[in-house]
């Protein structure tokens, strides 16, 4: 009888692929991926620690993964990813866990399994400096068979105060472009129209070898190389990397999708430099400036966070002023979670009260709101190339998928399916849909 694991997957898609890799790595073991819990011998969280809320979301479900546990003893419960690697201790103080593996150990995971008894968990946290997992081909857990995600490098150098990621992911180190373009061209030649280049810092992306180096714009014109009808995407950006030689490389290829991810976190530079974030206002705005200037309807979308240490009412002026300035496509908004390890939680109060946090936060996601109408209303009348994903959640009859610049659009699709390329003339909108329909096939 097969042996089956079972994931589930939180945080952000880089957690996706390492979901992919673990899927991968098990499956040399004779385990086959299972969507369904109450059939898996095996049941992992892949975690995030970037918030709290994040966390609080998996101790909850370890007390579902238990209830599997009191009906067969033989289950293996774990938690892999970042809150392994952080919270070591208090997960296998709980007793609740068998096994316990950080980003960078999912290679001794089948050793650790073999070596689990009742009175011993299986664990290894090590950070490592050159794990990247460059030779594990992930099993891909997507449902529409259309996007895929492929991580390029793991951890992060820029230590920004408030983030826990250098301290659960470990130093930056960039993968071998090689295996990148043959992953790239693994998939593709599988029936993926779109690869997504994943990094904390794609900006950094930097491989030598020798006398030769490749850095992030090499790499991906190398992979828009691959085939003009396979899109490319990518994501993080850092506003103090994003290079002229990468917007122009985008201008340079059309199936490189014009959407970039530019987290600003603050509109106050007073703020920017308690983030360490190592760049002003004046130079984020330069950036956005030039982007608009070489690839006119680029999407761009950024990161902000409300009530960071000591954050005044001017420093929160100075982010709605930013945000209209920008005119962003649309935002990922949170309210300052401090982070236990963090620079900030070692030195800065968290002394913004939480009922504050929670008004800045709405006023940013009020305007954020009305910008990313405004965004899609200048929309309204023009025609884009889309990529099919599959079925629209809210109606099955219709068809949806993004723009390049990364916007949802929503159309009756009679005759076409996931996979297809579609040109859609856009005929109204909502302040987070495209709405319209295909005026010829691509």
């Amino acid at each position: 009888m097969d042996k089956k694991i079972y994931i589930e997957t939180y945080g952000c898609q880089m957690n996706v692929v390492d979901s992919e890799v673990i899927f991968s790595i098990m499956a040399k073991e004779g385990y086959k991926r299972t969507t369904s819990m109450e059939e898996a011998d095996i049941i992992l969280a892949n975690t995030c620690s970037v918030r709290d809320n994040a966390e609080q979301r998996i101790w909850g479900r370890l007390e579902v993964f238990r209830k599997q546990k009191e009906t067969r003893p033989d289950v293996i419960i774990g938690i892999v990813g970042c809150m392994a690697e952080r919270l070591k201790d208090e997960l296998t103080k709980t007793g609740k866990v068998d096994l316990v593996a950080g980003p960078d150990t999912y290679r001794t995971i089948p050793e650790m399994i073999k070596e689990i008894t009742p009175d011993k968990p299986g664990i290894n946290v090590l950070l490592s400096r050159e794990e990247t997992y460059a030779d594990i081909l992930p099993v891909r857990t997507d449902k529409n068979g259309v996007s895929a995600f492929i991580s390029i490098m793991r951890g992060c150098n820029n230590v920004c105060s408030y983030c826990v990621v250098p301290y659960t992911r470990g130093a930056e180190r960039s993968r071998d472009p090689e295996t990148i373009l043959a992953e790239a061209r693994d998939v593709f030649a599988k029936g993926y129209k779109e690869v997504t280049l994943l990094g904390q810092n794609v900006d950094s992306y930097l491989w030598k070898s020798g006398e030769s180096e490749v850095d992030f714009p090499d790499l991906l014109d190398a992979v828009a190389g691959i085939d003009p009808s396979l899109r490319v995407r990518f994501a993080t950006n850092h506003p103090k990397d994003i290079s002229d030689k990468l917007i122009e490389t985008m201008a340079s290829r059309k199936n490189i999708c014009d959407h970039i991810h530019l987290p600003v976190q603050s509109g106050s530079d007073r703020m920017l430099e308690k983030m360490r974030r190592r760049y002003t206002r004046e130079w984020y705005m330069e950036r956005v400036r030039k982007i608009r200037e070489v690839l006119p309807g680029c999407g761009i979308t950024t990161d902000v966070i409300a009530g960071f240490c000591s954050e005044t009412e001017e420093d929160h002026q100075a982010t709605l002023s930013l945000f209209k300035e920008a005119a962003f496509d649309y935002a990922f908004m949170f309210c300052y979670s401090e982070r236990p390890g963090t620079i900030a939680a070692r030195n800065y109060p968290d002394d913004v009260p939480a009922d504050v946090k929670t008004r800045r936060l709405n006023e940013i996601i009020e305007l954020q709101n009305r910008l990313s109408l405004e965004s899609n209303q200048a929309d309204v009348g023009k025609t884009f190339e889309v990529l099919v994903e599959g079925p629209s959640k809210r109606n099955p009859q219709d068809l949806c998928g993004r723009t390049g610049s990364d916007k949802m659009c929503v159309f009756p699709g009679e005759g076409h399916k996931a996979g297809d390329y579609v040109n859609v003339k856009i005929e109204s909108c909502t302040s987070a849909t495209l709405l319209g329909t295909i005026t010829e096939q691509h």
